[in-house]
């Protein structure tokens, strides 16, 4: 199996258009690498490719890598598409697949719905643009050779979704799922969004030959204590990477290989020298980047 990062960033990316934090104004200088907004390419070598969310860089993602590129005057190797939320920085790339070529669109019911109720999205040719909806904790084959299994994570629903009522953050159903995605005996993990680690989840956790997870911010006020923002990281949705509660706290027992992803531009772990960043690397963790490749 092999995965590919297209894009290792939160909403916005690094560097973000409006922001000039120490780190996007490193990124825009050349000091530290960019990031585009979160995705991941899924192969079993054969040529057919799962895209795990639909990033808003998606046209530019499959524009850098080439083993994404068409091999016909009209054709992609991009045979299926998963979304795990319908959070923009996860749909909006899809807008991008709109020039009449084939794939299925797998996702909840609950997702699909929000697709569905947006009539911008209707620009995906039904007749070749399949719609599968997914039930959680079934297994499902979207290439052959690869199982894909969806199941609840805690997590809010979409920041356009809101109300004027604050959202359950913790909330268990439909609206953000991880994946487990098995081939040839190996299993990968991805939680790009997760907003807490019970004991159940850290248990299942333990079966990964790699996990790529939720690393939005190193501590749960990164925004409002730097001053780039209001909201913490559990009012948007996300665990926090530092901390007893923490994610590298909380799945310290894993053994398998383990990659930070959907990392906010603000989040101090992407000063390569920072105390953040060691602490990071000293836990057996990485920081995912564009364009990263794992084979298991």
């Amino acid at each position: 199996m092999i995965i590919t990062t297209l894009g290792a960033g939160a909403g916005g990316g690094l560097p973000q258009w409006n922001c000039g934090c120490h780190n996007c104004s490193e990124a825009r200088a050349g000091h530290i690498a960019g990031m585009t907004q979160s995705s991941v390419a899924v192969s079993t070598g054969n040529g057919d490719w799962l895209l795990l969310n639909a990033s808003p860089d998606l046209r530019h993602q499959l524009s850098v890598t080439p083993t994404l590129y068409p091999r016909d005057l009209r054709h992609s190797p991009v045979r299926a598409v998963m979304l795990t939320n319908s959070d923009v920085d996860h749909i909006a790339g899809l807008l991008t697949l709109r020039e009449k070529t084939q794939f299925r669109l797998f996702a909840t019911a609950d997702t699909l719905g929000t697709l569905r109720n947006n009539p911008v999205f209707r620009v995906l040719d039904a007749s070749l643009v399949e719609q599968v909806v997914i039930a959680l904790d079934t297994p499902f084959c979207p290439l052959d050779g690869v199982e894909v299994t969806a199941f609840a994570v805690p997590g809010k629903i979409a920041l356009f979704l809101e109300g004027d009522e604050t959202p359950d953050t913790l909330a268990m159903g439909e609206q953000t799922v991880g994946l487990r995605i098995a081939s040839e005996g190996k299993v990968f993990c991805y939680l790009p969004g997760c907003a807490a680690l019970p004991d159940w989840l850290c248990e299942r956790l333990a079966e990964a030959d790699l996990l790529m997870f939720d690393g939005t911010v190193w501590a749960d006020d990164d925004m409002p204590r730097l001053g780039a923002g209001f909201k913490t990281g559990a009012r948007m949705g996300h665990l926090a990477m530092s901390g007893p509660e923490g994610s590298l706290a909380r799945l310290a027992h894993l053994t398998g290989q383990r990659v930070y992803t959907h990392i906010n531009n603000t989040n101090p772990v992407l000063a390569p020298a920072s105390a953040e960043r060691a602490a990071v690397a000293a836990a057996g963790w990485r920081i995912a980047q564009d364009g990263m490749e794992i084979t298991l």
